[in-house]
């Protein structure tokens, strides 16, 4: 519900740039921001992380404030560069970086404009294409992981919706890419949840009741599972669960869930089983948030080389 909704946080995250006014910034949210109806909230969103400092006037609409910020952005600045923040937003598939899951988000960065530089978004290191060529062509997917193979080319046609593609692609040699990673990959080595209540791996329990309904018919095994959902729009867990070739359906325990998610096997969720699903399906995967912090966090260091380097070149030359 953009501004209207009760969870909107993103004024008490222009709050904290403009009150902290840190060196860079990053948020996460989700890729729906992005559909045509919130196309100028999403705007104002962004330029007012641009310019924090220039707050929205008491009895100001949003609407009037965010026409101010326009002229603002067209206008000389009357801020310091310290004040104003270059700011990118991106979508990304969380599986395009080695996730073992669809989840397309945004990702929004900004770097405070008077560090002199903009945040280049890591490229992307894993190809639905090469799990394609190493399961149907040339196989080494069901060989690498010792496990049987499995035809479900049809199941992939219905999920992507590309047969086109898909003919294109099995006339290919293998890519030498690094593949999507998959849902069994991320959980075959746990035990089954049946008989594991004594279990060394902590909340892998079995929970009974898994069915599919329209709009929600879980995940292939072989596939990079569909995205963790928090249960907020529908029946929670409804899309948690494993699809198996057999037809038959097994929710995701939360151990299984929070591998998806990449959390380490040592991370507790307290509570019961909706309460930690919900946890984990509003997380940002912690390999994704690693790869994007570790990016932002190395170009920094570099940039601010580079700056100390033109300053001391700079300082040699008048002297």
């Amino acid at each position: 519900n953009g501004r209207n909704d009760c969870r909107d946080m993103f004024p008490e995250a222009i709050r904290a740039v403009r009150e902290l006014s840190p060196k860079y910034f990053v948020f996460e949210n989700v890729k729906g921001l992005l559909r045509k109806s919130f196309d100028t909230y999403f705007k104002y969103i962004i330029l007012r992380l641009e310019f924090p400092f220039e707050s929205k006037r008491e009895n100001e609409t949003w609407e009037s404030h965010f026409n101010r910020l326009a002229k603002v952005k067209k206008s000389p600045l009357k801020f310091g560069s310290e004040y104003v923040y270059n700011v990118n937003f991106h979508l990304v598939n969380a599986a395009d970086y080695g996730i073992p899951q669809h989840r397309h988000r945004i990702i929004i960065t900004g770097v405070r404009q008077d560090l002199g530089w903009y945040f280049m978004f890591p490229a992307r290191t894993h190809f639905e294409e090469q799990l394609i060529v190493e399961k149907y062509i040339t196989k080494s997917y069901w060989k690498n992981l010792k496990t049987d193979y499995v035809d479900d080319i049809n199941v992939y046609k219905t999920l992507a919706k590309r047969k086109n593609k898909l003919a294109t692609i099995i006339n290919f040699e293998s890519l030498s890419k690094l593949r999507y990673r998959t849902l069994y990959e991320a959980i075959h080595d746990l035990p089954l949840p049946y008989a594991t209540k004594n279990s060394a791996y902590p909340n892998h329990v079995f929970r009974n009741g898994a069915q599919p309904y329209p709009g929600h018919t879980g995940s292939s095994l072989h596939f990079p599972s569909k995205a963790i959902k928090a249960g907020t729009h529908g029946v929670p867990g409804g899309e948690n669960m494993i699809a198996y070739s057999n037809g038959t359906y097994r929710y995701f325990t939360t151990r299984e869930a929070a591998r998806i998610q990449t959390f380490p096997d040592n991370y507790i969720f307290e509570g019961s089983w909706t309460e930690s699903m919900r946890q984990i399906g509003n997380a940002v995967p912690v390999n994704l948030a690693y790869i994007i912090g570790n990016s932002l966090h190395k170009q920094a260091a570099f940039n601010n080389h580079e700056r100390q380097t033109r300053e001391k070149t700079t300082l040699q030359s008048a002297g």
